[in-house]
């Protein structure tokens, strides 16, 4: 993605440098199992994680804060365009339709982070608060996709978690997440995480509805390194890995297929009318 030299934005909390409390470095597979359950803001996965946190808690530990280096700036700086370029193309977007778009913040961090949610740590991977209306992200998961779940690299797989994650502060604005929650009340749990899997498909479609107005800033093959990610953190890859075998009744945030045909989706056609996954999952 072309972001060298472009405006960046103001709404980037660095705490890299200063990420209090202890992270586990590696984790094995119970620490690879909370980033997955955690990834890309389930908010039914913040439920999940301090459980699994809890037995992660013998593991050997080291502390997680560390001086920025010249890497770490760039890809701060990198950051920085990016939410640059979802204010301005979602600003753009609420004005059209007549409403305020509110610019979240996005918070860089090493370790674990004390959140309006409640603490995290490096194992939940990238997640939204809408308590407090933050992104929370450790630069270090992306690695974990790319090695161990064969997501493609580069920064525009990056840029779509940073935009699906945007998708979620779009539908807390918009009310959606707030619905959702009230639809979930009552439900059997297969029917609540269905309700779960349409808030993940929108917020991937407005991932992809962000990328198709952004298409001057895109290098060739940033679609398929995004394309890449999303099936990289399909339920159903993600369940077949790591117990060898899909239970779909379980799937909180849809499969491969559907993950890539709704931003897609989004990406085709630039026009946020068409993402209704809740009547057409």
């Amino acid at each position: 993605m072309k972001w060298l030299g472009k405006r960046q934005s103001d709404n980037v909390e660095d705490r890299r440098s200063i990420s209090g409390g202890k992270a586990v470095l590696g984790g094995g597979i119970l620490g690879i199992i909370i980033l997955l359950v955690n990834v890309f803001g389930g908010e039914n996965a913040k439920l999940i994680t301090p459980v699994l946190e809890q037995l992660q808690g013998n593991q050997p530990q080291t502390e997680a804060a560390a001086p920025l280096s010249a890497e770490d700036k760039e890809m701060g700086d990198f950051v920085k365009v990016t939410l640059a370029y979802t204010e301005d193309i979602w600003g753009k977007i609420f004005e059209e339709n007549g409403m305020t778009y509110k610019e979240p913040k996005l918070v860089l961090f090493r370790g674990s982070v004390q959140t309006a949610c409640g603490g995290a740590s490096s194992a939940s991977g990238p997640f939204y608060c809408p308590g407090d209306q933050k992104v929370y992200m450790d630069l270090d998961f992306f690695e974990e996709l790319k090695t161990k779940f064969g997501a493609k690299g580069g920064d525009f797989a990056i840029a779509y978690v940073i935009a699906h994650e945007i998708g979620h502060h779009v539908q807390t604005l918009l009310g959606t997440s707030a619905k959702m929650r009230e639809e979930q009340e009552g439900k059997s749990e297969a029917a609540a995480n269905k309700l779960s899997v349409a808030l993940e498909l929108q917020a991937d479609f407005y991932a992809g509805v962000w990328a198709h107005y952004n298409k001057q800033n895109l290098d060739e093959g940033d679609i398929e390194e995004a394309l890449s990610a999303a099936h990289a953190v399909g339920d159903d890859a993600i369940q077949s890995k790591m117990q060898g075998h899909v239970v779909p009744d379980s799937f909180t945030h849809g499969t491969s297929e559907q993950r890539m045909y709704w931003f897609k989706k989004g990406y085709n056609s630039g026009d946020i009318h068409q993402g209704n996954t809740f009547d057409e999952i």
